[in-house]
């Protein structure tokens, strides 16, 4: 197979390719930070509404990389790297990989729907591999990028692809499908996803159908006004419609099993399907409508069928034992998915020693010494520094990686590893599902109660960009991870500030800056109360302090003369009508003298904070404010030989007065999807969820009662599930008596009673649960700004009161 940059030139637009060598493409590459760049990348400099690879060609070159396909040339670069220069890279990268996709010739399966893509996609994978060697898109890689990175994994032992496309507004499928190009195509389900990107549900659904445009055949769910919209023929499905093209009748649930008969061109069958809600319900009905089309026996479907299991979306970080974090990739283990959880791994480590679970690695269509081959100088370039193999085949081929440890099963390595040696690092799981890698998880995982909070890395990164896309490329931004990150998680999320390249950590204390070093976060940090006491742990740490009074500044000097340092950096704060910290006008004259021609501080930034930033009604005195601070830092900056950085917008700042961005803005609880208006929220993504399960379920009588003090008395039957969660993990009192809510089986289930000390107790009479059923406390729904209305508060005060003792999830789609 010949894949060359010489190749693709002429299918990309060239603008200019100038003296060119001949270079063999063996890595394609978006991201600047990956460790997998190397000699052999071809980088994609890809632009954004906030965001430019060209900023970090430099460091590509310093680590090897010497081809980049970029739409300018930086001025300091031109002669130090081979660049091919075209109109829009983004196109540049979806035409090459078309390019790519043309070099085989296996039949493509092309997934779209609002949700279910990803389950159908692995399910597929799992019933068809014993038959074809199947390429997929790793993890939900649907997107205008995720999508052309997917297909660089195709090789020429390939036989099937599957492939699932994602859109988000109209004019994006087009795209997609000259990638794909499926001849099989899948409709999983319309729902509400992304409703806001299209004009209409109509719109939606003409833009997600131009995906089918060549297929021969369309599988769906039974649906005339989808159908008729359809260019090619179909196969549907339904529990209800006996004119779909396979029936299913639901015949009985027990056990968490759900037999269905099904009926096809006149024929009967039964499956038993291992799961009762109706999601999964639905797709492994388009599971078995793909095996019917590709003329697969129904006995062979039944068998595989019941085999279906529960699908691990995410990448999840969690905390381990004997101080290490857990990287929870335990149900996959193909080429692809490696390289992406190596750099969530490098992205997300809390300690330098890096250690690889590792299990034989199935489906990546290569010779085993070729794969193998790859899979060491992953290793390599990730710095591993031990590495855990299990299977027959792995540790053959890697066994002359240094620091290797093999075993052949996990059970082995189970009854012979100590499992003590693991101390102060970072472990990624990684494994197929036949190797049981969840039993590792859970001996590694430290114990917790079944309350959890999960935290979606994917929807901070999301409302970073949204706010970012409000601000001029130049504009630094100050993100707000005090108070343990809003009671999200500090160091998991500094470390994914960190990849993003914030320019700036903001804490409210030393010992929460120090802690963050300690986890290796190298970011400026600014610690805003910083008491006098501290000041010199503060310059141990590298942290630097608000400075907001005389006195404080006073004792910070004498800190830094006796330490004998020069220009540290320090924060000035200035009260314009917050009335908290801040110099006041008759302060700055004496502030001046103290800072003019001082060599032992450099005031690195001058700042307010703003009170009213996210109510207009007061929009007249917001404004009187910056204007203060204006004149203030004309004032003070006048006696310095530099323009210190001006900062004064806050979340509800950056949204509602952009034009005062000044140098660097400040972002808090907006980075953790909660704004100050509805608007606002509209363009947020929810980040935590906080989970429980049902206890114990007890039916009681008219007259009965629940709880302390009796508040609650039942006056009929009634069905009442206790969850272990209560007022000491965060719960708020003022929630509970028939106030607030949890979600079960996505019902609504009131809250009886006092809310107690570790648990509440909810009312599922009219609701279909058993113990050990999830609950949702908050989430997309109960959202804290509701929990906060009810109970007299601000989300602020609701997600800093989650205790410690509820085990933090961290995870990435």
């Amino acid at each position: 197979m010949t894949f060359t940059l010489q190749n693709i030139i002429p299918v990309i637009d060239a603008k200019s390719a100038k003296n060119l060598p001949e270079f063999s493409i063996e890595n394609i590459s978006i991201d600047s930070r990956s460790l997998q760049n190397n000699q052999g990348t071809l980088f994609f400099a890809l632009k954004g509404h906030n965001h430019d690879a060209h900023q970090y060609l430099e460091n590509l070159i310093e680590k090897g990389v010497q081809f980049f396909v970029v739409e300018y040339i930086p001025e300091n670069l031109k002669d130090k790297a081979h660049f091919v220069v075209v109109e829009n890279t983004l196109k540049a990268l979806q035409q090459t990989s078309i390019f790519y996709k043309n070099l085989f010739h296996f039949p493509m399966i092309g997934i779209t729907g609002s949700n279910g893509k990803t389950i159908v996609k692995e399910w597929l994978n799992f019933l068809l591999s014993p038959d074809f060697t199947i390429v997929r898109s790793p993890k939900s890689y649907n997107s205008q990028v995720g999508v052309p990175l997917s297909i660089f994994g195709s090789n020429e032992n390939h036989n099937l692809g599957i492939f699932e496309a994602g859109i988000s507004t109209s004019n994006e499928m087009e795209n997609l499908q000259k990638i794909i190009q499926p001849k099989i195509g899948i409709f999983t389900h319309l729902g509400n996803a992304h409703n806001e990107g299209f004009s209409s549900i109509s719109e939606k659904i003409d833009e997600k159908i131009k995906l089918f445009k060549d297929c021969e055949i369309v599988i769906l769910e039974k649906n005339d006004s989808i159908e008729k919209l359809l260019p090619s023929q179909t196969i549907t499905w339904s529990f209800t419609d006996k004119n779909a093209t396979v029936f299913g009748e639901k015949e009985n649930s027990k056990n968490g099993f759900t037999n269905i008969v099904i009926t096809h061109n006149n024929n009967s069958f039964e499956v038993e399907i291992p799961f009762q809600d109706e999601d999964s319900l639905s797709n492994a009905m388009t599971c078995v409508c793909t095996l019917l089309y590709l003329k697969y026996g129904t006995d062979v479907i039944a068998e595989r069928i019941k085999n279906l299991y529960p699908v691990e979306l995410r990448l999840q970080v969690k905390k381990g034992i004997n101080n290490c974090s857990l990287i929870d990739d335990s149900y996959s283990s193909d080429y692809q998915s490696l390289k992406m959880a190596l750099d969530f791994l490098e992205q997300q480590k809390l300690h330098q020693k890096k250690t690889l679970i590792l299990s034989d690695i199935f489906q990546s269509g290569l010779p085993l010494q070729e794969l193998y081959q790859k899979v060491t100088s992953l290793i390599q370039n990730n710095k591993i520094d031990r590495l855990i193999t299990i299977g027959d085949t792995i540790g053959n081929y890697l066994k002359d990686i240094p620091n290797i440890i093999s075993f052949s099963s996990t059970q082995e390595f189970l009854q012979q590893f100590n499992l003590n040696s693991f101390e102060n690092e970072t472990i990624l799981i990684k494994g197929a599902r036949s190797f049981d890698f969840e039993e590792i998880v859970v001996i590694l995982e430290e114990k917790n109660h079944e309350t959890v909070l999960e935290i979606n890395l994917d929807a901070i990164s999301y409302n970073l960009n949204f706010y970012k896309s409000k601000l001029k490329p130049e504009t630094k931004v100050m993100v707000m991870v005090k108070a343990f990150g809003y009671g999200n998680g500090g160091y998991e999320i500094a470390k994914l500030l960190e990849h993003h390249k914030v320019d700036y950590l903001g804490v409210a204390f030393a010992d929460e800056g120090i802690e963050l070093r300690k986890a290796g976060i190298t970011l400026p940090i600014m610690v805003l109360n910083p008491e006098n006491s501290s000041f010199n742990a503060m310059i141990a740490y590298d942290l630097e302090p608000e400075i907001y009074s005389i006195t404080g500044l006073n004792a910070f000097l004498k800190v830094a003369q006796q330490r004998n340092i020069s220009s540290y950096p320090i924060h000035l704060k200035i009260d314009t009508g917050m009335h908290r910290l801040g110099y006041e006008p008759n302060e700055f004259e004496r502030l001046k003298a103290i800072i003019k021609n001082n060599n032992f501080i450099k005031v690195e930034s001058i700042f307010t904070h703003l009170a009213a930033s996210d109510d207009v009604a007061f929009k007249e005195f917001t404004l009187n404010q910056i204007r203060l601070f204006t004149e203030a830092f004309d004032n003070l900056s006048s006696v310095l030989n530099h323009k210190p950085i001006r900062h004064i917008l806050n979340t509800s700042g950056i949204f509602n007065y952009t034009n005062y961005q000044m140098e660097m803005v400040r972002l808090g609880i907006g980075l953790y999807g909660v704004g100050n208006s509805d608007e606002e929220n509209k363009q947020l993504l929810n980040v935590s969820t906080l989970k429980s399960i049902i206890s114990q379920i007890h039916t009681i009588e008219a007259g009965e009662s629940v709880g302390y003090s009796r508040k609650y008395i039942a006056n009929k039957q009634t069905k009442v599930a206790t969850i272990p969660i209560g007022y000491a993990d965060g719960i708020r009192r003022a929630w509970g008596n028939e106030k607030g809510y949890v979600l079960i089986n996505n019902q609504k289930a009131i809250i009886l009673g006092n809310i107690c000390m570790d648990m509440l107790m909810v009312d599922v009479s009219e609701i279909t649960c058993k113990p050990g059923d999830e609950v949702i406390i908050f989430g997309e729904k109960p959202h804290v700004k509701e929990i906060a209305n009810v109970s007299f508060t601000i989300p602020y005060e609701v997600f800093v009161g989650i205790s410690q003792r509820v085990k933090r999830i961290f995870f990435k789609n």
